[in-house]
């Protein structure tokens, strides 16, 4: 019966790091959807977003704010807004001028522009890790005995539920609406909807605004979850959500979905199996084996030549 409880515990805690992934491989999955590139500037985008929510909760607090719906809310909307403006940016700077070019400039420009946005924050804020108070602290408790228990935290629960509303709410945007229905006409293919009147330097915009803003969210969930963040957390948490990515089929939201929750739960029991100090060995290694297996991941599709 422990061995249950702390079998579910650790299920609980991967899921919750996963949905997180999840939201930032949405970002990679929605460009190379649409573009065919990887814009590997996105954890950048993630670690600025993660920024401004550190300086919008210290901001309130030094103005004598202590509402929590207050300071989230604000909180989230800063990061969602300036993260958006970043990444329009990026597709306007590194990513439009060179879209017809040899498909290795525009990564070159990517990984350019990453260490900029690194250097940028570095410059302003050091390389001192930063610390996010602990807003909402305690947890459910579920026992059996005295030893046996399950602890899930109101931080969790925000993170699920934060989750799945952000999910809802894109599924019935790509689904629902006329800019969604216009961002899958470029996905199946860019040029035919261009020759119908699609609009589509918008489109792809767009995507990088809404991967942006997404990875916004993540970025104050796991700020606030962790408490700690500093300038190199985007690069690791970029690599793992386009693991992520990969690992769920890149180029399909449902699979960043289900990637980003396999990863968690993965690094979750290979923390509990090998130690922590490996998580980040089994993710990777969960990468080379379904690169190996499985390139198009699991809910990818083999890509077809139009002719």
């Amino acid at each position: 019966m422990n061995d249950l409880y702390y079998y579910t515990q650790l299920l609980i805690n991967g899921l919750s790091l996963g949905s997180t992934y999840a939201l930032i491989a949405i970002g990679y999955t929605m460009v190379y959807g649409i573009i065919g590139m990887i814009n590997f500037a996105h954890g950048e985008v993630y670690m600025i977003g993660s920024y401004i929510a550190f300086i919008a909760l210290t901001g309130l607090a030094m103005m004598g704010v202590h509402s929590l719906p207050i300071l989230i809310t604000v909180a989230l909307i800063a990061s969602i807004v300036v993260t958006s403006a970043y990444g329009y940016s990026i597709e306007r700077v590194a990513y439009r001028p060179l879209r017809n070019s040899n498909r290795l400039i525009p990564l070159i420009s990517a990984i350019g522009m990453s260490i900029l946005l690194q250097n940028t924050v570095l410059l302003s804020q050091d390389s001192k890790d930063k610390a996010i108070p602990s807003l909402i602290p305690g947890a459910f408790s579920f026992r059996s005995g005295e030893s046996a228990e399950i602890l899930i935290s109101y931080m969790q629960i925000l993170v699920f539920a934060t989750t799945l509303v952000a999910m809802v709410c894109l599924a019935l945007f790509i689904s629902r609406s006329r800019l969604g229905r216009a961002c899958r006409a470029c996905a199946e293919d860019i040029k035919m909807a261009n020759l119908l009147g699609i609009n589509t330097n918008n489109i792809i915009a767009l995507t990088f605004v809404i991967g942006a803003a997404l990875a916004a969210v993540a970025a104050v969930l796991l700020g606030m979850q962790y408490g700690v963040i500093n300038p190199n957390a985007g690069f690791l948490i970029g690599l793992k959500a386009f693991t992520a990515a990969v690992l769920g089929g890149i180029g399909s939201i449902p699979g960043a979905m289900l990637g980003g929750l396999v990863l968690g739960v993965a690094e979750a029991f290979g923390a509990h199996l090998f130690g922590d100090q490996y998580k980040d060995v089994v993710a990777f290694t969960l990468l080379v084996l379904i690169l190996l297996f499985r390139p198009t991941g699991i809910l990818g599709r083999p890509e077809v030549e139009k002719v």
